[in-house]
């Protein structure tokens, strides 16, 4: 009998990893080059906003608390000349067309109104992305989704606003480290709901300390009385430099099997309530509409990221600026990003490209491509068609990763029943993506996450 890993290893929704990023040797190689021969008719364009008004106990995002002189106005200023140049870089010679888009952070709406109107000019006008047009996937919270905030949003083309609440039971929220009060919750969804956005997601938290499957119908029920499209279950992480993980000491197999049983019950109650499961952690309720940003093909490249936080992905290249979760850390790394004037070249990235690599002197293996495809379209609950594989690498996942494909079998994680020609997962192995996705990861991006010093 195989031994079944922990579950809950790493949260894998990219791949190679950001840790396996390093500063890219001189000289470093200009956008222009990277985007030249890059299928530009359906590209992503994610813009991330780097402040929050408080920070979450568990969170290791790229963001700060609060913006003080003036910072969101230089640091717009910088996104602006950095969108500019990033847009000459892709060049004239062939139709840019953007697919989707997305404002992250952070929280973007930690922006006021008037900056919010200059976010969206700056994708329309420096990149030329039509937002009304696309689907447009805003994140916010409780204390910044103000009226005339999301009236912006939603005039703009906004097509999905997705909400942090993590739990209605304010005794949990406060033990996540995130004060919030229900009712400032249920008025912020309130709120969203008169803008008449089709999609609402509602992002909420198992794992918490105290909490129980009771508690965690509570906020099931909460967030189900709105009905979101949308909802978004993650198991609670404590990681490293976090306000949980200076409190926390390590994982156990107890609170492993809490997660577990947390997860299934909230998998089986949204089920039960007419939502369908898209991958561990999404759910979408059978009758919403066809939009979101995650409505496009994951495997693939074409992602352009604007600002410090963010990630662009080429065929050849990941790319995006230094990465930090210590507060001191990212404050010097958004200073350094607002004093930026040429933003023409990739600074800190990982090579997915054997040949560039090699050139680059760089330590790349053969096949992270395949990996990444294979991975990224695993941990989704539809499944990856082989023949998919098949036609874009001309070999079969199976003669590719023999001994990997073989363990997840013999753990029962996919899904034996599948139609031939479809490798899915099963329930189990949806509900094991943590330690799945990990499992793929390279020796080579292993390596070099296991050297990255954290900061």
């Amino acid at each position: 009998m195989t031994e079944s890993p922990r579950p809950y290893e790493s949260y894998v929704y990219a791949y190679p990893h950001k840790t396996a990023y390093r500063p890219l040797p001189d000289p470093a190689p200009s956008l222009a080059a990277l985007w030249r021969d890059e299928p530009k008719d359906a590209l992503s364009l994610y813009a991330h906003i780097p402040f929050c008004e408080i920070r979450c106990g568990f969170c290791n995002l790229f963001t700060r608390i609060g913006a003080p002189d003036e910072l969101t106005t230089r640091y717009l200023d910088a996104l602006d000349r950095q969108a500019t140049t990033v847009r000459e870089a892709l060049g004239d010679a062939e139709p840019v067309r953007f697919a989707t888009a997305a404002f992250g952070g952070g929280t973007p709406t930690f922006l006021t109104a008037d900056e919010l109107e200059r976010l969206c000019d700056i994708a329309e006008k420096r990149m030329g992305v039509d937002l009304r047009a696309v689907p447009l996937s805003v994140e916010t919270s409780p204390s910044t989704a103000t009226a005339d905030r999301l009236a912006v949003l939603a005039e703009r083309g906004a097509t999905r606003l997705s909400i942090g609440v993590q739990s209605f039971v304010e005794a949990e929220a406060r033990a996540a480290v995130r004060p919030q009060r229900r009712a400032e919750v249920e008025a912020a969804l309130g709120r969203i709901r008169e803008t008449g956005v089709p999609v609402l997601n509602i992002d909420l938290i198992y794992g918490i300390d105290g909490q129980t499957e009771r508690t965690w119908t509570q906020s099931l029920d909460a967030a189900l009385a709105w009905h979101p499209e949308e909802l978004y279950l993650y198991p609670l992480y404590v990681r490293p430099l976090t306000g949980l993980g200076r409190l926390s000491a390590t994982a156990d197999r107890d609170w492993d099997e809490q997660r577990l049983r947390l997860y299934r019950h909230g998998r089986d109650h949204l089920l039960a309530r007419g939502y369908e499961q898209v991958s561990m952690r999404m759910f979408r309720r059978a009758d919403a509409p066809p939009q979101g940003a995650d409505d496009y093909a994951c495997q693939t490249d074409g992602m352009i990221g604007l600002g410090c936080g963010a990630r662009s992905y080429t065929s050849a290249l990941h790319y995006s600026f230094d990465y930090a979760v210590e507060m001191r850390e990212i404050r010097a790394i958004i200073d350094d990003y607002t004093a930026t004037e040429d933003f023409g070249r990739a600074r800190v990235g990982r090579w997915v490209d054997t040949d560039e690599a090699d050139e680059a002197d760089q330590a790349a293996e053969p096949d992270e491509a395949r990996r990444r495809h294979l991975l990224q379209s695993l941990l989704q609950a539809q499944g990856m068609p082989t023949g998919e594989y098949q036609d874009r690498f001309g070999a079969s996942p199976f003669a590719d990763f023999p001994d990997e494909l073989g363990r997840f079998e013999a753990l029962g994680w996919l899904d034996r029943a599948a139609p031939a020609g479809l490798l899915r997962l099963s329930a189990e192995g949806l509900a094991h993506s943590d330690a799945l996705g990990p499992a793929l990861f390279s020796p080579a991006v292993r390596a070099a996450m296991a050297a990255y010093e954290l900061k």
